[in-house]
This record gives structure tokens, C-alpha cells and sequence, in this order.
């Protein structure tokens, strides 16, 4: 299968939903990331008759699952969280990874002096304290918890200045739009670096909440919340308690009544770690085991745990809700930014991304989770590029990449590597349960095979066709189109949506 067709299959197949009478009937929208969670995982769990009265099979019957819906290639964190909220794959957002490279800017530090070209690292690393929840700064204050100090710089206006994470997007948000129409909106994430939703304006969330998942351990123990079970599921609490505070109509702290956002939401994080953290960690009971235990993607003790804990957390929610009276004017989706691969704990292999991709001829900068993403220093992207392809093919084998791909000549996926501050000159595309670890993690994300791309999807809500079930392929870019239309704004008026063609989910409006 090309790359053309393994990106564009589920658009191209995808039938077109028809606007209709429903279309604006709700006056809110929850909109959840179980990060990690493949279509296959939400499938066994509301099939298990031990969760028939779980939270998600009470979404699962109060509306439509999509059976096969895929997240973006690359399937890391940023570009799939941004899928959902613009409607825009990386082709138009030109967003490939959290930690990534930009011809067009200069390092932090560097008053943008020497030659433009730089690893933008938009995650933990612009933290003020990464070791502190509140990454040094407030939380629900996200400009106090990012050092300016530590943004990468750009000319702007002939002035060296920080480049902020929203200013890298190149498409606008469900945020902004809402915004102007007047809507109020939130979000909750892992990293003060989701400023990034934000949007181009850098204005499009009222209250966006982002404590740090990699600060030290919530429950006092070594390391930091993704290293334990207990502490990643406790950290996850506090930006559930912050969508238990918008739902009473108060900001993400509780500190001031503002009124239940149109548009709102958070990511879990404990499904993931339970995915990939392999044993108990600190502060953790011994015995737990993360994972999967085979093909069929039956989960072990650790993962259960974390399952059970953001079921019981979306329980929440829809107490909350309904408490408040909203629960029958709101739209819930529940979906993912990312899957893991592999499922199968038989078809894990590693290899060390440090002892291959450095050393090629022209290498500026790569990312390696379970594939390969590798940038040339921009005044050798012409001298070098058939070398270093002659010494990318060279180790392929031994580094287990089964094809590469040239970022020149993928312009109908991705932009010209050579007319792209961001497009990579070269992707990798690993085998099959490949992470690039030098460590004991399970599984990874960011890469192109099914474990990582096909994640699960229910829009749950009044008035929908409960129990159904859609099985043609879709993409978590018609999240974006379909929050709008349920809250009867224009969908067009996403850029993503005008470039792409990005369509509303089918099977929700008749």
C-alpha cells in the first residue's frame, strides 16, 4: 500500500453526511481524547457483560460508534489532537509532531544569529518548572507557565522575537470560530504547550487549563506521573475536576462563575501509560502489569485499572451534567488523539534510533517513536539528499524500516520538503511493532500502521440514532466539522474544512 493511499483511503472513502433538521440542536459540546484507546478497546470493553452498565456503554447506546475511524499519519499527540479541533490533517496545519524541526526559525538563545533552522520542541521543554503540576506559573494562567526564554525565535517585523506554540498552526480552530459567534470555550491538556490550540490568533480558548503530566510524581514518589499507574490516573483527575467545574458553570480552578462553554473538553493520559508503562512503578501496588496480553488486544491488570478509572471519570461527567441540567443539550464525543502499536505483545521489537539516523549526511534533526521523521540541515536539503538516501537504504534493514519515503515527492500528501519550513526530507515507515526505545516500554505512537491509527470514536447525544453503529472509514478531522454543525455554526469557515473538503461525520444528522 503507497502512503498516498494508507493517508487518504479513509477520505476518499468516507460518504458525505447531509445537514438537516437536527443540525444546531445543541447548546454544548463535550469533546474527550482517551489517548491511546484503539477502536478495538472500546469495542471489548461495552461488549464485556461485566460493563454493560459502564458510562461507556451508556455513550456507546445513546448514540454512534465509528468502527473504523483513523487519526492522522504522523499519529503523534499534536498533529491528532489538532485534527480534531481544525479539521486539518498536517498537509494544511503543517503540524507533524509535538518535538519537531522548522527551517525557518532560530534556537532559543540565539538572537537569531547563524543560519534559521531549529528543533522546535513544543512539549514539557518550555515548561518554566517542568518538575511542578503548575509548570511554575498558574494553572488556567498558561502564559505564566511558559518561558519565554525557552521558545525558539523568528524574525517578525524585522525583530528577533518568540515564536509561541499557536503561531506554528497554520489552520484555525473550532475555538476561534465558536469565539466569534460570541461562544464561550475551554480545554484541558497534558502541557502548557497546548497553547497550541489556541490557534492562529492565539485567542480561540477562554479557559484552557494545562497542568503538566511529566512533573514529579502527584503521590510523592520517584519519577514523574507517566512512570506509575496511581499517578498518572490522579494527575488525570485534576483536569477532570477542572471539566466538573465548567460543567457547574464556573471557570477550569472554580474560582469565578462564567458559564457552561459551548465548546469543551480534556485528554486522559491513563490509558496510554497503562499501555505502555510495562510494570508497577512508584507509588504503585506490586503485581500490575501493563498492556496487552495478545492479538486481540485483551488487557492486563495495569491497563483494566486504567480503563475502569477514566470510565468512571466520563461517569462523572455525565452525573455532573446531568445535575446541572445540561445533559440533554449536550453533544459528548469521545475519541483519541492517538492509538498504540503494537497491540500484540509478541510482535514488540526495539531498536535504537541513536545508532542509525544521526549519522546521516546532512542530518539536522529526527524523531523516532515507532517510525522515523528526519530533517536535513536547510543548506544541504539539495547537496545531500541522495546521499543521504544511499545511507538510509543502507541500514533500513537493521534499523527495521520497510519503506522510505522522500518528503520532495509526497506533495499530495504533504507539502515539498523543499518549498516547507516543517515537511521531513524523509519518513521512515518502521515494521510493524517497532519502537524505537532503548528502555522497557510496551508500545509507542506516532507511526502509520493500524495499532496507531485507528482509535475509537462515539458521538453520543439526544436525539441520535442510539445503539447504531457506522462502519464505512472515517477520520478524527470530521470531529471538528461536526462539533460546529451541532452547534448550528458554518462548518466552512474552517480552513481545514475549505482545503480538505473535511466533511461531518456521517449517520448523526438526518
Amino acid at each position: 500500500m503507497t502512503l498516498r493511499t494508507l493517508l487518504l483511503a479513509a477520505t476518499l472513502c468516507a460518504p458525505v453526511a447531509a445537514l438537516a433538521a437536527t443540525a444546531g440542536a445543541y447548546k454544548h459540546v463535550l469533546l474527550i481524547s482517551i489517548d491511546g484507546l484503539h477502536g478495538i478497546d472500546l469495542q471489548n470493553y461495552v461488549n464485556d457483560p461485566a460493563h454493560a452498565k459502564s458510562t461507556l456503554a451508556l455513550l456507546a447506546k445513546r448514540g454512534v460508534t465509528y468502527q473504523n475511524a483513523y487519526t492522522t499519519a504522523p499519529s503523534d499527540s499534536f498533529p491528532g489532537m489538532i485534527a480534531q479541533v481544525t479539521g486539518a490533517s498536517p498537509l494544511t496545519a503543517d503540524i507533524f509532531y509535538d518535538d519537531s524541526y522548522d527551517r525557518s526559525v532560530w534556537p532559543a538563545g540565539s538572537n537569531c544569529q547563524g543560519p534559521a533552522g531549529a528543533e522546535t520542541n513544543l512539549a514539557e521543554a518550555l515548561d518554566r518548572d517542568q518538575s511542578r503540576l503548575d509548570a511554575g506559573g498558574t494553572l488556567g494562567d498558561v502564559y505564566s507557565q511558559i518561558d519565554p526564554a525557552k521558545l525558539p525565535l523568528a524574525l517578525l517585523g524585522g525583530k528577533c522575537k518568540p515564536v509561541y506554540p499557536h503561531h506554528f498552526l497554520k489552520a484555525n480552530t473550532i475555538f476561534e470560530v465558536a469565539k466569534s459567534v460570541h461562544l464561550r470555550t475551554a480545554w484541558a491538556d497534558k502541557h502548557p504547550a497546548y497553547e497550541i490550540l489556541q490557534g492562529p490568533t492565539g485567542q480561540g480558548i477562554d479557559d484552557l487549563y494545562t497542568p503538566e503530566i511529566n512533573s514529579n510524581n502527584i503521590l510523592g514518589g520517584a519519577g514523574d506521573n507517566t512512570q506509575s499507574f496511581n499517578a498518572v490516573s490522579t494527575y488525570d483527575q485534576n483536569k477532570v475536576d477542572a471539566v466538573l467545574h465548567q460543567i457547574d458553570g464556573y471557570n477550569s480552578t472554580g474560582t469565578a462563575y462564567a458559564g457552561v462553554p459551548a465548546i469543551f473538553g480534556m485528554n486522559f493520559q491513563a490509558v496510554s501509560v497503562g499501555q505502555k508503562l510495562a510494570v508497577s512503578g512508584p507509588t504503585d501496588p506490586a503485581g500490575l502489569v501493563g498492556g496487552y496480553s495478545d492479538s486481540n488486544a485483551t488487557p492486563r491488570n495495569a491497563l483494566s485499572q486504567e480503563l475502569a478509572y477514566v470510565d468512571g471519570a466520563l461517569g462523572q461527567f455525565v452525573a455532573e451534567l446531568q445535575r446541572q441540567n445540561v445533559y440533554d443539550s449536550t453533544l459528548i464525543i469521545v475519541s483519541a488523539k492517538h492509538a498504540q502499536s503494537p497491540i500484540d505483545p509478541a510482535a514488540r521489537t526495539t531498536r535504537d534510533d541513536g545508532a542509525f539516523f544521526p549519522q546521516t549526511p546532512g542530518y539536522a534533526f529526527e524523531i523516532a517513536d515507532d517510525e522515523v521523521l528526519l530533517w536535513l540541515q536547510p543548506g544541504l536539503q539539495v547537496s545531500q539528499r541522495a546521499a543521504a538516501l544511499a545511507y538510509l537504504k543502507s541500514v533500513a534493514a537493521a534499523a527495521n524500516i520497510q519503506q522510505i519515503y522522500d518528503g520532495t515527492k509526497l506533495p499530495a500528501v504533504y507539502k515539498n520538503a523543499l518549498h516547507d519550513h516543517r515537511t521531513p526530507d524523509f519518513i521512515g515507515v518502521a515494521v510493524h511493532g517497532t519502537i524505537y526505545t532503548t528502555g522497557s516500554k510496551l508500545s509507542e505512537h506516532g507511526g502509520f500502521s493500524d495499532d496507531d491509527r485507528h482509535v475509537a470514536m462515539v458521538v453520543s447525544g439526544p436525539g441520535l440514532a442510539g445503539g447504531s453503529a457506522v462502519t464505512s472509514p472515517v477520520l478524527t478531522t470530521q470531529i471538528a466539522p461536526t462539533i460546529l454543525t451541532a452547534l448550528g455554526i458554518d462548518p466552512s469557515g474552517l480552513t481545514g474544512v475549505q482545503k480538505e473538503n473535511t466533511q461531518v461525520l456521517p449517520g448523526l444528522f438526518k
